[in-house]
């Protein structure tokens, strides 16, 4: 049986990779030269399961109200004549409740842990190399009412087998002694060891080797236009690859797009609430090996991730909902170099920050389509928002379960079954 995926970024190659190992014969389309180059490119670096808190939950109102009028808010909503935008808020708000919070914190955490699993079982096969660092993940927080607020989901996340523990500032420090110099400024913190942190763009590409090593094939810079289809199924591709139009047929297809899947499933009629929160990052330099961090960490005040990948820094996160442009907001960047340098100022060289900035898919509940659609022969793996990097090796594994006829591994709530 012959699987076209659209998408090469971290999903979709790790879908390429586990529907193979079933035996799939597998194509791979992306508009890109090579796999990871667009929301995978340089993005936080984390294999955060602890990082299951939607940003859909009963303070989020309050605080987007409060950020409207600024630039650097962690979490900006720029209004605009768009109608997707507009349902994806409103969809957001009803989201926003302590239940339905609860309920999208549960489907998380047990993503999260399971593709985790996946991931190391992954690496231990295919003995892969990307930067990764098995140290744990530690938030911080500087904000009394920050710290209070994140108690109730971290109990939610242990109860549901995150091990997320609840620790002081002088603990936080012990565990990462890069944050000494802001020791003054944390009135708390949580702590999960199992966690992760690695370079997401060279993990999907050296995947994509690995892939092609085992069979599959990937077609680069082909751009998908639209599809050839009847009510119930999909009958081919049609794709402009070397200036031409092409029809690439299959016998079943998977959606990775990321936040462009929406804007294609539309030509099918199918409609997917998902919608592009534009993300930022700096990658620099390590300046002092000393008091460069180890330990991946989060900054839930201003949403800012930090790993370490190398000889390098990360440091990534906001969200800003303001359609499609890629375009950097170097008011943005400036926040987080800001931030970054008053905490570890002497871990790197913040005056040689490059900034990217990547457009990720984000869905209301903040959790992804991941199963059948109604198209017979079409499924989804998408929508992954800031977690498609966690997310990744688990939604594809399940993916390919549920590809074969079988019943996935973990207990979350498929499309379509």
């Amino acid at each position: 049986m012959h699987m076209l995926v659209l998408g090469a970024g971290v999903v979709g190659v790790t879908t390429a990779w586990f529907l193979r190992q079933q035996g799939y014969d597998v194509t791979v389309v992306d508009r890109q030269s090579i796999a990871g180059t667009e929301t995978s490119y340089a993005n936080g670096g984390q294999i955060s399961v602890s990082h299951a808190e939607p940003w859909a939950n009963p303070s989020a109102p309050f605080k987007i109200l409060k950020w409207l009028a600024r630039s650097d808010a962690p979490l900006l909503f720029r209004p605009r004549m768009d109608p997707a935008q507009w349902r994806w808020a409103v969809a957001f708000l009803r989201e926003c409740t302590s239940a339905r919070a609860a309920h999208n914190i549960r489907q998380m955490v047990r993503l999260g842990t399971y593709s985790r699993e996946c991931l190391q079982g992954l690496r231990k096969d295919t003995g892969i190399e990307y930067d990764h660092l098995e140290r744990g993940i530690l938030h911080f927080y500087t904000n009394p009412g920050e710290f209070e607020s994140a108690l109730k989901p971290a109990r939610t996340m242990r109860e549901l087998g995150c091990d997320r523990q609840v620790i002081d500032a002088a603990r936080a420090v012990e565990l990462e002694p890069a944050l000494a110099p802001a020791r003054h400024r944390i009135v708390g913190a949580t702590y999960t060891s199992e966690d992760e942190s690695g370079d997401a763009r060279q993990f999907t590409r050296a995947l994509a080797i690995k892939a092609q090593e085992a069979g599959v094939q990937f077609l680069y810079d082909t751009e998908i236009v639209g599809f050839e289809n009847t009510r119930d199924r999909v009958l081919g591709v049609n794709v402009i690859r070397e200036g031409r139009y092409h029809t690439l047929r299959a016998d079943r297809y998977v959606l990775s797009l990321g936040s462009f899947s929406a804007v294609l499933a539309r030509k099918l009629g199918l409609f997917l609430n998902i919608y592009p929160a534009k993300g930022y990052s700096i990658t620099v330099p390590v300046k002092n090996e000393d008091a460069a961090f180890r330990v991946s960490l989060t900054d839930d005040e201003y949403k800012l991730v930090f790993s370490r990948l190398g000889n390098r820094i990360r440091v990534a996160g906001t969200a800003e909902l303001s359609g499609y442009s890629r375009e950097l907001n170097l008011t943005r960047c400036r926040m987080i170099v800001r931030r970054t340098a008053e905490l570890m100022p002497e871990a790197g060289h913040w005056e040689q920050a490059e900034f990217w900035a990547g457009l990720r898919p984000a869905t209301p509940s903040n959790v992804p389509y991941i199963g059948k659609s109604h198209f017979g022969n079409l499924y989804l793996n998408t929508g992954h928002g800031t977690l498609g990097w966690t997310h990744s090796c688990g939604s594809a594994a399940a993916l390919a379960d549920i590809v074969a006829g079988r019943k996935p591994d973990v207990d979350f709530a498929f499309t379509g079954l």
